[in-house]
């Protein structure tokens, strides 16, 4: 049976006194990627600020209407938790479930979200297969995992590496990353030899790496454990001084990758969804965003703040995702169905391949744009 077009549902008359709630799930202990997580809850935290300074839901001018109201919850990158967050949120009423940063994540909340009929907003998990059918409740304003590692291959085969190895862990993530690689470079005569980190120490990978006739090492691993150790041990083995590191999953982006590696953390790619130049809502965000953080935000916090501005549109119109359209920091936000998606997608936010410049590690250079 297919489902009506799911509509966050606008203020009613009788509710006007109080706030409307919006779920947010965030990584914020580890296992969880707690950076990346506070970036997201940063962003979403702005937006709430700005669409209650003025005016709210409903209301303008800085009056009349009803505030928006976070309430969070700690995923801690485990699928169960959030999904139990979910059936929580549900029950206090929210008008929708937002955020999360890990695709694992992200799909069981999807799932329940879907159950339960509440709509769900995702921020920044990016595998293409966020349901495993086709949903009215779901949309999301990252790009799709495919969209951006394709990006990223058209990057390595540009640079000249076509035959790459990858590190990686078990994971749905991972193994479609791989995949989309592999899928990628074949027709242009590339290959991809997978590495298991699981089996093999710093050491062992870089001696793998020596036999194997890879130009370049992608990291598909968590941060800081493994992927720290490895970049230390291929950056000291004098055999690969012309191997390039990558990290497409956007590890170097936080400023706790530098922190721990300092210059060996420089020159590793990665993908990060910003515009080369931010227009001015943008850029004051991005103000606020630095003073918030104390930090140069992440496009994960952008990606927050968008979050929160397209929910703000949804609840003032009462129009479903595809209707709903809106200016975002990184451009004008609109959903469809590309392709291979199952919810409803903003095809697509700019896509960049940057690394931190070895002369200023707290410098990003622009590689490739897509």
């Amino acid at each position: 049976m297919t489902r009506m077009v799911t509509q966050v549902r606008p203020p009613q008359r009788d509710e006007l006194d109080a706030s409307v709630r919006i779920g947010a799930l965030v990584p914020l202990t580890r296992p969880g990627w707690v950076e990346a997580g506070r970036h997201l809850l940063a962003g979403l935290e702005l937006g709430v600020r700005d669409v209650n300074g003025a005016g709210g839901i409903g209301g303008a001018g800085g009056v009349g209407g009803r505030p928006l109201e976070l309430v969070v919850r700690d995923t801690a990158a485990d699928p169960q938790r959030a999904a139990e967050a979910v059936d929580e949120l549900a029950r206090l009423g929210v008008a929708a479930v937002a955020g999360e940063y890990h695709s694992v994540v992200a799909r069981a909340v999807a799932a329940r979200a879907d159950a339960l009929g509440v709509p769900f907003l995702c921020s920044s998990a990016v595998l293409d297969a966020l349901t495993e059918e086709p949903t009215e409740q779901v949309a999301r304003i990252a790009p799709a995992q495919s969209h951006g590692w394709r990006t990223y291959a058209d990057f390595l085969v540009g640079a000249g590496h076509r035959h790459i190895a990858v590190v990686t862990q078990p994971s749905v993530y991972w193994a479609s990353g791989t995949r989309i690689l592999r899928e990628h470079l074949a027709p242009r005569g590339g290959s991809v030899v997978e590495l298991d980190a699981g089996a093999l120490s710093p050491a062992a990978v870089c001696d793998a790496l020596v036999d194997s006739r890879a130009t370049a090492l992608l990291l598909l691993v968590g941060h800081p454990e493994p992927a720290v150790p490895i970049v230390r041990s291929v950056r000291r083995d004098e055999r690969l001084a012309a191997l390039l590191i990558g990290a497409p999953a956007g590890q170097p982006e936080f400023a706790e990758w530098a922190a721990l590696l300092g210059a060996d953390g420089a020159a590793v790619p990665f993908l990060r969804y910003l515009p080369e130049r931010l227009g001015p809502l943008g850029a004051r965000v991005e103000t606020a965003l630095r003073e918030r953080l104390s930090a140069a935000p992440s496009f994960v916090a952008f990606e927050g703040y968008d979050t929160i501005a397209v929910l703000a549109e949804a609840l003032r119109t009462g129009e479903p995702w595809p209707r709903v359209a809106v200016e975002g920091t990184r451009g004008r936000i609109a959903f469809s169905r590309p392709p291979g998606t199952g919810v409803w997608q903003w095809a697509w936010p700019p896509v960049q391949v940057v690394d931190r410049d070895p002369t200023a590690p707290d410098r990003f250079r622009v590689l490739h744009t897509g």
